[in-house]
């Protein structure tokens, strides 16, 4: 690190700028999600409001390896927080007397365009530590851990925030404020980053997008799946099912429903990003080789399916809500969060072990278009089953896809030669 300096500056303020734009992230996705729950938005509809979303992050993706290929890597990252800034402010101007489904329409392409600034910013800091990360003992995955596990706690912190605004302050106010603080840091940003990020290739072409590595590809397809399983119950069920749990109908009952819901998908996500960071110490990286590691990810694929599958038996079982329910609902979604978080990781590690320093954006917005899919399959599929059969749905499809990920992940690693290793 000492060995480059301005890299690591540069490093920095990518990261910072990413936890800033996390933090407001998080926020949004439960301002939304309450809000319009308030208003009568059935599940399905609910999750209609980040399908645009996730359906940009699926373009961007795909398109942004190579943007930052040909531009660089601060470009992304300015146009990632100028275009959150642009969301936020059109979402402020949303008015619920439009009707319904224009309402609907208002918001999903407003949070298309915040999942293309999402994604923009994403690659851009998730790129930087292919290039900028210490070589040697395991000096990778550490770096690649802290930014994934840091950033999940922040967006963590963004759920809390996002529900406390609301109740607060309410809709508008809140989305206003967010604009203006990340309106503040793009500007400090902008005109104090750091040189040491690559200023991109004249020559880059968007076909070399697309992997021959049959590697990343398969750990595409487990990262896919993997995010499935995340959000067929994270984005629409778990929220309305403790809403319906907890909140007695009345203004001061909302209130609380929205700060205990808020709350919960705040500790889970710290909880997922603090494993994150752990997770190296934890697979004692730094002594094992990328084949060994990619051996690692299939047997905790393994394990994480085992959870979501007994807590739907159990949701159906128990039938009617209870706080036993509850509670024992609340721990074995902590500990999914944990077992999801090394799996994460060893993904994000991986993705980059496997990735060649001229293709690191390439290949790191591929795996990253892979993992939007996945989220946008779990969100259709959350409304969906939540309206069609429950909890005990949203729950056992998320079992299926840990499986089908665990299947994708056993291909890992087959064309690694060991010199590679």
């Amino acid at each position: 690190m000492t060995a480059r300096p301005e890299g690591l500056s540069a490093y920095i303020a990518v990261t910072a700028a990413y936890w800033a734009f996390m933090l407001t992230d998080g926020a949004l996705r439960m301002l939304v999600l309450l809000y319009f729950h308030g208003l009568g938005f059935s599940p399905v509809q609910l999750a209609y409001l980040f399908l645009l979303y996730e359906v940009a992050g699926v373009v961007t993706n795909l398109s942004a390896g190579w943007i930052a290929a040909r531009f660089g890597l601060t470009s992304t990252l300015y146009a990632g927080l100028g275009l959150q800034v642009a969301a936020l402010l059109a979402l402020a101007a949303l008015d619920p007397g439009w009707g319904l489904w224009a309402s609907v329409a208002y918001v999903m392409a407003v949070q298309g365009a915040s999942g293309v600034a999402k994604d923009l910013s994403k690659m851009s800091a998730k790129s930087a530590v292919k290039l900028l990360a210490p070589s040697g003992q395991g000096g990778l995955f550490r770096w690649v851990a802290v930014l994934t596990g840091s950033k999940n706690a922040v967006k963590g912190m963004g759920f809390l925030l996002g529900a406390a605004l609301l109740a607060l302050i309410g809709f508008v106010p809140s989305v206003l404020a967010m604009a203006a603080v990340l309106a503040v840091i793009l500007v400090a940003i902008r005109l104090r980053m750091p040189p040491g990020l690559p200023q991109g290739r004249k020559g880059a072409k968007f076909r070399e997008v697309f992997s021959k590595d049959r590697d990343i590809n398969w750990l595409s397809a487990a990262r896919l799946f993997l995010f499935g399983a995340r959000d067929v119950w994270f984005v629409v069920g778990i929220p309305i099912y403790f809403y319906a749990v907890l909140s007695d109908g009345s203004e001061a009952g909302n209130r609380a429903a929205f700060f205990l819901i808020g709350s919960f998908m705040a500790v889970w996500t710290i909880l997922y990003g603090a494993v994150q960071a752990w997770a190296p110490r934890l697979l004692r990286a730094a002594h094992r080789p990328e084949a060994e590691l990619a051996g690692a990810a299939r047997r905790w694929a393994g394990a994480l399916f085992v959870v979501p599958a007994a807590l739907a038996a159990l949701v159906w079982l128990a039938g009617e809500p209870a706080t036993w329910l509850t509670l024992a609902l609340v721990a074995g979604l902590m500990l999914f969060g944990a077992l999801f978080a090394v799996n994460s990781s060893l993904h994000s590690y991986l993705i980059l072990a496997f990735s060649s320093a001229e293709r690191v954006t390439m290949d790191v917005g591929f795996y990253y278009m892979s993992n939007a899919a996945g989220r946008l399959l779990g969100t259709l599929l959350s409304g969906v089953t939540y309206q069609l059969g429950g909890l005990p749905a949203c729950l056992g499809t998320a079992a299926a896809m840990v499986g089908l990920s665990a299947l994708a992940a056993t291909r890992l690693g087959a064309t690694r030669r060991p010199a590679a290793a």
